[in-house]
């Protein structure tokens, strides 16, 4: 694995550890879950996690990685979002100069 590869892989792993730290506040990523929550068939929820009403966390643990950009090496932002194309939102992960996770918001 090169090294940009292991700077991805333990940024994938920091920013999914504090979306989950983050799953219950009245934050970027509670807003997320609860849009989803309500807009979502309960097909896809069926299909995905096994219910058709998942738990916040179900959600959470769906996040795919979609893309990792910025600065020379590409890893100061991530974006997070549910498989399967159903949705134009993202958790973004932004990371500070010295890797450790300084935002977390929700865009489209």
């Amino acid at each position: 694995m090169s090294k940009k590869q292991d700077e991805v892989a333990k940024r994938t792993t920091a920013a999914k550890a504090a979306i989950e730290d983050a799953i219950d506040d009245e934050s970027s990523v509670g807003l997320f879950v609860s849009h989803h929550l309500g807009e979502l068939e309960a097909a896809y929820w069926k299909k995905h996690t096994g219910t058709p009403k998942p738990t916040r966390k179900q959600v959470v643990d769906l996040l795919v990685l979609r893309s990792h950009w910025g600065g020379d090496a590409e890893v100061d932002c991530f974006d997070f979002t549910l498989p399967g194309d159903v949705t134009d939102y993202v958790i973004s992960v932004g990371f500070d100069d010295a890797g450790k996770v300084g935002s977390l918001e929700m865009e489209s």
